[in-house]
């Protein structure tokens, strides 16, 4: 099945460009590149928090602004994986058991 082929191949050079090996546990991508984003630290008990609008990253709205937990599963010796361009992080979203590898644009992080 080509379909099936061409998506495990874009997955793994996806995967290659962060850096990221996967191992016990298979986690989904979330594509993020829509929000503006900031770190509070890259290890356990840290967030990224994130936003349409860059104003409500830190403050949020009743309808935008949004954190997860940094996913800290000890299978991994690191949890963001920043690329040239790009930051992928894997997040808790504390859920319904969800756990996203999130992708953010480097260009709308904001850095406190």
């Amino acid at each position: 099945m080509k379909l099936l082929d061409d998506y495990l191949k874009l997955k793994e050079e996806i995967f290659d460009y962060f850096g990221y090996k996967e191992d016990w546990k298979v986690i989904p991508i979330d594509d993020a590149r829509e929000y503006y984003w900031s770190l509070t630290g890259e290890g356990y008990g840290d967030e990224v928090k994130f936003a349409k609008d860059k104003d409500n990253v830190f403050e949020g709205t009743e309808d935008d602004g949004y954190s997860n937990e940094i996913y800290t599963e000890r299978f991994h010796r690191k949890w963001v994986h920043r690329g040239k361009d790009y930051t992928m992080i894997c997040v808790d979203t504390h859920t319904d058991g969800n756990q996203f590898l999130q992708i953010f644009d480097n260009t709308k992080e904001i850095k406190e």
